[in-house]
């Protein structure tokens, strides 16, 4: 990935943090034959006392992911996270020079290391739990997993492999207006909360916390 001076994103707790936010995943590899393959799928991250990180997550056992693992494979995870399209107008420096053009803000973190499938019904069922426990968390009534059948989880279980990385290089690169002035930061700011959508109050916030406004 290419990563200008500016939008380099070094520290690995804002880094962990924006893969705990957007845990969906687009899992590169090698591993099915000489043509890249591209997996999506939500990863847990697990902090280590030292190194990266480990993700975790889980494929259907029909995958042909899970069937060409050899042990040790690289494979390259992205995490998108908030992006939004940054209009000219928003620039204070438009009315004096009329230098301003379009441009794309956006947030993406690439996590590599090594690939293990984890084909171990305990592993699984803790890794579920785990994930579901995550993300019902916020819900008025949160599903468990003993909330279904038991004979109905353990088919499920049967029917997917988990997986396994241990992150061996992390890095982020965050666009996000640090290549204008204040006036432009401030004026990118402004029209994305005047937008109304979701993900541009997402980027607004990004801005104004990068920038330091």
């Amino acid at each position: 990935m290419y990563i200008p001076k500016n939008f380099s994103e070094t520290d690995h707790a804002t880094l962990h943090a924006a893969i705990r936010a957007y845990p969906l995943a687009t899992l590169v590899s090698h591993v099915s034959g000489s043509d890249l393959d591209a997996n999506h799928l939500p990863l847990h991250f697990t902090r280590q006392e030292y190194g990266s990180g480990i993700l975790s997550g889980h494929i259907a056992r029909a995958n042909p992911l899970g069937r060409a693992i050899n042990g040790g494979e690289e494979v390259l995870a992205i995490f998108h996270g908030p992006n939004a399209y940054i209009a000219p107008s928003w620039y204070a420096s438009k009315a004096r020079t009329g230098m301003v053009v379009p441009t794309w803000n956006y947030v993406v973190v690439h996590a590599s290391g090594k690939l293990k499938v984890m084909d171990d019904a305990e592993w699984l069922r803790a890794h579920l739990e785990m994930l579901t426990a995550e993300h019902e968390a916020g819900l008025e009534k949160p599903w468990q997993m003993a909330d279904a059948p038991p004979s109905f989880i353990d088919q499920l279980i049967q029917a997917v492999v988990g997986i396994e990385i241990e992150i061996t290089h992390l890095s982020g690169k965050y666009k996000v207006s640090q290549n204008q002035p204040v006036e432009n930061q401030l004026g990118v700011i402004q029209g994305l909360r005047e937008s109304g959508r979701e993900q541009d109050q997402e980027m607004a916030s990004v801005i104004a916390r990068i920038n330091h406004l």
